[in-house]
């Protein structure tokens, strides 16, 4: 009985690091695609100089909840973990690639030599912003439809490319670049930036409007490709998809009414919702039709390191992290150098300088 509710605990802690993660670090990789599509560098000054603006302060501090799902995945539930990366190291490898690219290419330009080294930086960002969380959804989906063995051989070449790893690269991709949008478009009326506000509000309800097409069909991949999966959710996890629906329709309806400061709750609630329902539904398997959490947890002397960890840890850290969304909120870590400094600016200034040389 003990061990099962450790067990459990230890699942909760596990799942609020993936909900926090995917909000957050949602909106980073989101961020990243609306980079990619704002034009050239005259036509995209205004998104870009926001996008810099908005995730600057915080994409890095997004990442701890990623570093935090891993370390208790594998001190939590080691033989599964083992199987997943096993399993699943073509489109991990190409997670740590994307964000590593990524990380790095959004501050180097700023710090460009030349107009082409800059754009070519910005392009690597925008492009990991991409392929970043497409694996991440490949591989959840491969787990979720019971593709990964609990002794991890399969052909890691083909185990993430299923329908339902397909469908969550897609969706991973369509649900960042959507709360992307969302928080944008907040930031911007925040900042007095109407245009912006309302530009990113479009682009918001018609990525949504995709995004919810591609999960309604996604249902019927879902009960073909990941039966056990489709029974959770049209058991447990039916609520949570309900409120997630809501919630999706709620920041909708306020983004097309010009209030996009009020639709950022909503669409947090939205995602947190859908994740949570993939979890609820997912229930009791860690790797689905392969291996239950009671069958493959780690020993009670584990599980309550873990708890008493994340107890000291969420008093240190987490305090810390709502001050920081706090200040960036508020304007506060709106910097002159990120105003003026932006990514964007050096581009600018680089094309200027070369178009001087040039003549």
């Amino acid at each position: 009985m003990l061990a099962s509710v450790l067990s459990d605990a230890v699942v909760a802690i596990l799942w609020l690091g993936v909900v926090i993660y995917a909000v957050s670090g949602g909106a980073d990789f989101g961020s990243g695609l609306w980079d990619f599509l704002a034009g050239d560098p005259e036509d995209g000054r205004a998104d870009r100089k926001r996008i810099d603006r908005s995730i600057g302060p915080v994409w890095e501090a997004n990442h701890v909840w990623l570093i935090f799902i891993l370390v208790y995945l594998w001190t939590g539930f080691p033989r599964p973990f083992a199987a997943m990366v096993t399993a699943l190291f073509v489109p991990l490898i190409g997670v740590a690639v994307g964000i590593t690219l990524r990380g790095a290419a959004f501050a180097l330009r700023k710090s460009s030599s030349t107009f082409r080294q800059a754009r070519l930086f910005g392009i690597c960002f925008a492009l990991s912003s991409i392929v970043t969380p497409f694996f991440m959804g490949a591989s959840v989906g491969a787990i979720a439809s019971g593709r990964v063995p609990m002794n991890g051989s399969v052909n890691p070449w083909t185990v993430w490319l299923g329908p339902t790893s397909l469908l969550g690269g897609v969706l991973a991709v369509g649900t960042c670049a959507w709360l992307a949008a969302v928080f944008l478009a907040a930031d911007s009326a925040r900042d007095g930036e109407p245009e912006l506000a309302a530009a990113f509000s479009q682009r918001a309800l018609w990525t949504g409007a995709v995004v919810g097409t591609i999960a309604t069909v996604g249902i019927f991949v879902l009960e073909t490709d990941a039966p056990t999966l489709a029974n959770g959710l049209e058991r447990a996890g039916a609520p949570l998809l309900v409120v997630s629906a809501l919630g999706g329709l709620t920041a909708m309806r306020l983004l097309s009414r010009g209030r996009p400061g009020s639709a950022r709750v909503p669409a947090i609630i939205a995602v947190v919702a859908i994740v949570g329902g993939w979890g609820v539904g997912q229930y009791p398997w860690v790797l689905v039709d392969e291996a239950e959490i009671v069958d493959v947890v780690a020993a009670d002397a584990t599980l309550w390191g873990l708890i008493i960890a994340f107890g000291g840890a969420g008093l240190l850290v987490i305090p810390s992290l709502l001050w920081l969304f706090k200040l960036t909120d508020s304007g506060e870590l709106s910097t002159h150098e990120v105003r003026d400094d932006s990514s964007l600016a050096a581009l600018n200034r680089l094309k200027s300088a070369a178009e001087t040389d040039s003549s």
